[in-house]
């Protein structure tokens, strides 16, 4: 997800503050996950790589002026650290089990849903998108692939100015998937669709449409029976409404130009209903070592996730924004897979709007999982700041390869 953009200025004190598809019984990928456990503040260590952890993510929250660090680390699936420190609200501790918004944190799921039903037979990555939603802008050229590695070449709407002037003046506005997707189409392509990289919400709102139309079976129930569910992911879920379920991480920005609390800003936007996901810190770095090992994947299609065709694509072109074709973003090291971002070897997803920001990160060479969330005080600094901090405890735990 993009960052909310510069704040003007902070005021001295925070404000306190889909139509249903009938569902349909779908193939799931069986698994026994690990007894679920609390998820609650592990005993502080003394020395060791879990003592600089958290020494990193303490000077981190300082140096950044943040208002609340989640952080847990696992290696090969054992907890090294997980705690939390400063305030969801003013008196009120932030706690580990606390929930947040994730956003696309939902893509790789939808993703791994995608590849499933490709392993079975019942679609091909490179079936044009007309034979599910043939309303869909140019959905005779773009294919599921395209969808998922974000190289439809569809306009991103949340770049578009009129969008953000709206989401800014009202930012409890209920958007619709048909809104959203025409915003975007009502924009030229950047390019010939599968030509180049760029990063759009648009491709992943239609994605989760096709899906549905594929399986017959709503978003939010097909993820929870292919994904959250047999990865025991209990309190990560899907939310029609603004609701979090509580207890809350509540977040605050100063991106309209005040700081005020942004927890139950409408995020309908983000991407398309059923997968408006929110989480808490435990689960979110079960999911970064489940979707950082292809756990139900086979082999071959998680090697599809990581490498879709996007390596070498996303220079520059002569229609793409800065903040859409991001040149060299796609190298040997760094490129975009399926719904997920592969970053010198680790496999990462970094969702941050509305004032919360977060990123899940998995080294497979040493089975590191690094999973993060963060809140702003008035003068954070923008861009990921969960990003920042995992790529410090990266180098902590990983010193010769870290996040990058």
């Amino acid at each position: 997800m993009i960052r909310n953009r510069t704040a003007l200025f902070c005021a001295a004190t925070a404000l306190l503050a889909a139509a249903t598809v009938p569902g349909t019984a779908a193939a799931v990928t069986t698994l026994a996950p690990r007894e679920v456990q609390p998820c609650v503040r592990s005993p502080h260590p003394v020395d060791g790589p879990g003592s600089r952890v958290l020494e990193t993510v303490r000077q981190a929250k300082k140096d950044l002026d943040l208002k609340s660090v989640l952080v847990r680390v696992t290696v090969d699936g054992h907890e090294l650290v997980t705690d939390a420190f400063g305030e969801s609200m003013t008196g009120v501790p932030a706690e580990p089990g606390m929930h947040f918004r994730a956003g696309s944190m939902a893509f790789p799921f939808m993703t791994n849903a995608l590849l499933q039903l490709v392993e079975e037979g019942k679609v091909g990555l490179d079936d044009p998108i007309a034979r599910w939603l043939p309303d869909a802008p140019h959905a005779d050229r773009i294919t599921l692939r395209m969808l998922g590695a974000t190289t439809s070449g569809l306009h991103d709407y949340v770049t578009d100015p009129d969008f953000q002037a709206q989401l800014e003046a009202e930012p409890f506005r209920h958007w619709t998937p048909e809104e959203l997707v025409g915003i975007a189409a009502g924009h030229p392509l950047w390019y010939k669709p599968g030509t180049n990289w760029s990063y759009s919400h648009a491709n992943f709102v239609l994605l989760g449409a096709a899906l549905e139309k594929i399986t017959g079976t709503r978003l939010d129930q097909l993820l929870e029976q292919r994904v959250t569910g047999p990865l025991g992911l209990r309190d990560t879920q899907n939310n029609f409404t603004p609701d979090i379920p509580g207890p809350v991480l509540h977040a605050f920005t100063s991106e309209r130009g005040t700081y005020e609390e942004s927890t139950f800003w409408n995020p309908s936007w983000t991407t398309g209903p059923g997968a408006v996901i929110t989480t808490h810190i435990c689960d979110l770095a079960r999911s970064a070592e489940a979707i950082g090992t292809g756990k139900l994947l086979s082999p071959s299609s998680f090697r599809t996730q990581l490498d879709p065709g996007t390596v070498g694509l996303g220079g520059p072109t002569d229609k793409c924004p800065p903040t859409a074709c991001l040149p060299d973003f796609n190298t040997e090291s760094n490129h975009f897979g399926l719904g997920l971002i592969v970053a010198n070897d680790w496999i990462v997803e970094n969702p941050s709007f509305s004032g919360y920001a977060a990123i899940e990160a998995y080294y497979p060479e040493q089975r590191v999982a690094i999973a993060v969330a963060t809140t702003e005080n008035c003068d954070t600094p923008d861009g990921n700041t969960a990003e920042v901090i995992a790529k410090q405890v990266s180098a902590v735990l990983v010193p010769d390869h870290p996040l990058k």
